[in-house]
This record gives structure tokens, C-alpha cells and sequence, in this order.
């Protein structure tokens, strides 16, 4: 496991050179732990919208002289390790951040299945779990089975459900047909969504023609492409892992896969797919979304490129620092390092952040983006359950 710190206080340095500084020298410092994928199948969909908001969270506190505790500025110390996509060296990462760290506080990891397989650990050891990157429809269940935990980024009913009703849209305006492919990888987020997705199209009246699951391993997409267009569908969904997002939809674009809707998962939202598939992105859909003109997110954009060197998603990445600034605020509200003050504070604050005021009804954000589309460069969202600042769709016209 690696073990890196990225930023620690000049208290050690200073304190030889200006001993007559006395109390103001004697600045704390909060440890902050960090469990995602650096290796395997996740890391690099970690590397795009978990790592980098985390480490320009540290940045700005520790550039704002750090958070405040009950009056006095503490640093942040970040310690970092990579769990390889696997949720057993997740929780061997757990363990060791609460037993042999010691750290006053964890991000949780990347992810829907390693979130759900640490929480019970992360719950054990009284730290606040803000879960970000973990898409899931038992976030209420969760919430009342570990009240430390907090779900921001939505759920699969209402993913799933936003999608099809953006799809009945474009079919009462003459746009599509009833026909439909479905696909997901084998993974909590997959399956989830597929088992809600499946029952809308056919409760809104559309004809799955195709359907498939495959591994999170998998690397050949053509069987699934080829398959999905021989059934002759007007809409494509996958709802798909970074690595297969950028895979299938690569296949598709080399079978010039001939549908007027194309939908796929995880990483749509990404720089990095509109870099890969060029003048062909425009039109997919895809997971997620943000009001992509707000100023807030733009400047948060502006910032992170500049001090990570990493652009952030148009989804995950600002609710992950979002979730960042809830801890903080919500540390300097509790006065203390004390964790069952501090999910208090959570559960009964209100946030002001990157994505606009927050405040969790019974442990879960209610308010997320669901659909976002590639329109002209831009990955604009399209729905969501009540943000506001949606864009119109548009029809996918072609691969070239």
C-alpha cells in the first residue's frame, strides 16, 4: 500500500525559528484518511472524479490557513491508500486508517460496491461516511442501518426512472421508437440499475429487444454491439463502468451503430470520453450531470485544473468536493474533532456549497442530477429530480 501526505503544517519548521511565538505556533493538525483505486478495473474512473477533488479540498483549506476548530485553525493531513478495486483491500484499508493511523476522519472510497462493503467497518468506528461516488436504491435502508452514513448522489429508481421519462419525451416527439437495447455490467451499480430500468421501459411501453450483463473485466464489446444491432433498436443503454463506457462506445461508433438515442454510465460525464470519441460524442447521453454554465461549478473547474492538473467530470467530481465541504463546515459547526458531533452536525446542518444549498432529508440528498447529453463540447444535464438549469435534449445523429 502507498502511503503519501500531501500537505502538512509548517508548525514543526517554524517553531526552532520563532519560539517567542508561543499559543499561535502550536497549530493541530486534522488527519484526514483516503481509500480508492490508484490499480484494477475503477481507478481510472477514481483518478478522474475522486483523487483530484480531494486533494484541491485539501489545497484550499490549508491555502485559507485551515479549518476551524472551536477557534483554532487546524490543517489538514491527507493519507492515501489505493485498494486496488477490491473491496477486501478496502477494507484492510479501513481497519488500518482507524487502528493504526488513528486518523480523526475518512473519505470513503470509490464506488458502489466498495462503499456498501466498508460502510459496516466505517460505521464500527463512529466516523461520519458522506458516500459520494455510490449510486444505490436502499440509501434510506442504509442510512436507518448506519446513521453515520450520508448519500448524496442519487439512486438507481431515480436515475433509471429520469432516463426513461426523458426517452417517452423524445418518443411522443416523433424522435424514437419503441425499441430498445439494455446492457450492465455485473456490478452493484449495474445491476441495480438494470433491475430498476428494465421494469420502467416495459411499464412506459417500450420493446427491449436486447439484453445482455457482462463482467467488470470485460474487454471485448463487439458480441454486445453486434448483438444490440441486429435487434435493429432506435435507443441504446448501458448502464456501464468507466473502462466499458469508453469501450462500447468505441465499438458502437466502429459498427456505426445506427441508433437515434445512445445512453451509457460511468464516465460519460468525463473530458477524457468527448478527448476520445471526438465529433461523435455529441448527442450521448449519459449518468449523471450539472449545470455546466453555473459559476460556481466553473470556477471550481478553473480551480481544480489549475492546482491538480486534472480537469474535473461534469457528475461526481463536485458533489465529491461538495461532500468535502459539508465535513468542513460541519466541523467548525460541531466545535471539535468529536465524530458523533460532528454526524450531528451533519444530519441537522444546512451547507452552502459548489452545488448549491444542502441539507439531507433523513441522511440522503434528495435533489441530484440523473441524465446528462454531450451537446457541442459541453456535458450538459438534462434532468435531474428537481436541481433545476436542465438543457433540452437532442437526437443522436450518426458516428462521423
Amino acid at each position: 500500500m502507498e502511503r503519501r501526505t500531501l500537505i502538512k503544517t509548517l508548525a514543526a519548521t517554524l517553531l526552532a525559528g520563532a519560539v517567542m511565538a508561543g499559543p499561535a505556533l502550536a497549530e493541530g493538525t486534522i488527519k484526514i484518511g483516503a481509500s480508492a483505486p490508484k490499480t484494477g478495473p475503477l481507478a481510472g474512473g477514481s483518478a478522474v472524479t475522486y483523487w483530484p477533488a480531494v486533494q484541491l479540498w485539501v489545497h484550499d483549506v490549508n491555502e485559507r490557513g485551515g479549518i476551524d476548530v472551536g477557534g483554532e485553525k487546524m490543517k489538514v493531513e491527507l493519507i492515501e491508500y489505493d485498494d486496488r478495486t477490491s473491496n477486501e483491500e478496502a477494507i484492510k484499508n479501513i481497519q488500518r486508517l482507524a487502528t493504526v493511523d488513528k486518523v480523526d476522519f475518512i473519505v470513503p472510497p470509490y464506488g458502489t460496491g466498495i462503499n456498501l462493503a466498508t460502510a459496516p467497518l466505517i460505521a464500527k468506528y463512529g466516523y461520519p461516511h458522506i458516500a459520494v461516488t455510490a449510486v444505490a436504491d436502499g440509501v434510506d435502508d442504509f442510512a436507518a442501518r448506519w446513521p453515520n452514513s450520508f448519500w448524496t448522489l442519487g439512486t438507481s429508481e431515480g436515475m433509471a426512472t429520469s432516463l426513461v421519462d426523458v426517452l417517452k419525451d423524445m418518443r411522443e416527439a416523433g424522435q424514437i421508437n419503441d425499441k430498445v437495447a439494455v446492457v450492465n455490467v455485473a456490478d452493484a451499480f449495474g445491476i441495480e440499475l438494470a433491475n430498476t430500468g428494465k421494469p420502467a421501459l416495459a411499464e412506459a411501453g417500450f420493446d427491449i429487444v436486447y439484453e445482455t450483463s457482462y463482467p467488470l473485466q470485460q474487454q471485448d464489446f463487439a458480441p454486445i454491439i453486434s448483438g444490440a444491432k441486429n435487434a435493429g433498436p432506435d435507443t441504446f443503454i448501458a448502464f456501464s463502468y468507466p473502462g466499458d463506457t469508453f469501450g462500447l462506445t468505441k465499438q458502437a461508433a466502429i459498427a456505426d451503430l445506427p441508433v437515434k438515442a445512445y445512453y451509457v454510465g460511468v464516465a460519460t460525464a468525463f473530458p477524457a470520453f468527448a478527448g476520445a470519441n471526438g465529433a461523435a460524442a455529441n448527442g450521448i447521453m449519459g449518468v449523471g450531470g450539472v449545470n455546466a454554465d453555473s459559476e460556481a461549478y466553473k470556477d471550481f473547474a478553473a480551480r481544480q485544473k489549475e492546482v491538480t492538473g486534472e480537469a474535473p467530470d461534469y457528475w461526481a467530481s463536485p458533489v465529491q468536493y461538495a461532500s468535502l465541504e459539508v465535513l468542513e463546515q460541519a466541523i467548525t459547526a460541531a466545535g471539535s474533532l468529536d465524530k458523533a458531533a460532528v454526524i450531528d452536525a451533519i444530519k441537522n446542518g444546512t451547507f452552502e456549497t459548489i452545488m448549491g444549498e444542502w441539507k439531507f432529508e433523513d441522511n440522503v440528498i434528495r435533489k441530484f442530477w440523473t441524465v446528462g447529453q454531450w451537446q457541442d463540447g459541453v456535458f450538459k444535464g438534462i434532468a435531474s429530480t428537481g436541481v433545476g438549469g436542465e438543457a433540452e435534449p437532442i437526437v443522436k445523429s450518426g458516428w462521423n
